[in-house]
């Protein structure tokens, strides 16, 4: 398999994890009231579970993908648990709508922070197609409506603006540990399982899920959108087209939305249609030297010879 191959390949497993954080709003309002830092470290448990589970399956030893150092530590765990700590406070002192948006630039701040890994290269159609997305993801967020920033929230704008950089940071700070093995992952989630629930435990009251089909979305939350996908995402970022898969991001609000519609929670509309085309065009431009990239000169002399 030849090096676009594997690209391709890695791009596909990484956009995975795109799909599954488009269930993320769907299984988060089937979990009832579970409160986000609980739920957060449950999510994370049944993550590190899976992992565990797979590691045994192949005769394999954990602390094999333990042995990582401190920096490599820091940078999984204040990914994984950082991004969602800041989320939670920022809406917990911002109103949602705007906080969300904001904490949604991360995808266009990955296409923008790629620039700096070496052997990349930002191009227009990058740009492009991540403010492409971006403006798709606000007309979902707003549902067409004008968008006010108070001075009062503040703090919140703050913190979701910490959490976009926090999630871009990672996702392009990982291609540089790229030896480090995607199994670690699963130590990450470990100790995010953990601080989750010191948070838990200082700020939260606990209330368990009620019945199977709350107990079900999050399984099943852990299996995917918050589990699953960060050991995809992060084969993805390390091997494929992170520019491509930095704007194709904003396509898990538009899936969700889609999602929500299907299963009759939320209408279907000309905005949720606009949008739609904004952010599948924004990723096929973004993806341009990716999907169609032409044969070199070089390439079609030896297959002359």
């Amino acid at each position: 398999m030849d090096q676009r191959a594997v690209r391709l390949k890695a791009t596909a497993i990484g956009f995975t994890a795109v799909l599954m954080w488009a269930a993320l709003a769907l299984f988060t309002a089937l979990t009832g009231k579970v409160p986000p830092f609980q739920l957060l470290a449950m999510c994370f448990g049944i993550a590190t579970l899976i992992a565990c589970i797979f590691w045994l399956i192949r005769g394999q030893n954990p602390l094999t993908y333990m042995r990582q150092k401190p920096m490599v530590w820091l940078l999984g765990v204040g990914g994984l648990f950082g991004y969602h700590f800041f989320y939670f406070v920022a809406i917990d002192n911002a109103p949602t709508v705007e906080a969300s948006l904001i904490a949604y630039l991360w995808p266009l701040l990955i296409v923008i922070f790629s620039a700096l890994l070496p052997g990349e290269r930002l191009r227009w159609f990058h740009v492009a197609g991540a403010l492409l997305g971006l403006g798709g993801a606000a007309l979902l967020v707003t549902r067409g409506q004008s968008l006010e920033l108070d001075p009062r929230y503040s703090f919140g704008y703050g913190a979701a603006c910490v959490c976009a950089v926090t999630w871009s940071g990672y996702s392009v700070l990982s291609r540089r540990f790229g030896s480090v093995p995607t199994e670690a992952v699963g130590g990450f989630c470990a100790v995010a399982a953990l601080l989750g629930m010191i948070c838990h435990l200082a700020f939260e009251e606990t209330v368990w899920p009620d019945g199977m089909l709350e107990w079900g979305a999050v399984a099943l939350l852990g299996l995917g959108p918050v589990g699953g996908a960060f050991f995809t995402w992060d084969y993805g970022v390390k091997r494929g087209d992170i520019q491509a898969l930095g704007a194709s991001s904003y396509a898990a609000p538009l899936l969700s939305t889609i999602l929500l519609i299907a299963v009759g929670l939320a209408p279907f509309t000309g905005v949720v249609a606009l949008a739609c085309l904004l952010i599948v065009g924004g990723a096929v431009l973004a993806s341009k030297d990716m999907i169609f990239r032409r044969k070199t000169p070089q390439s079609n002399t030896k297959e002359e010879e």
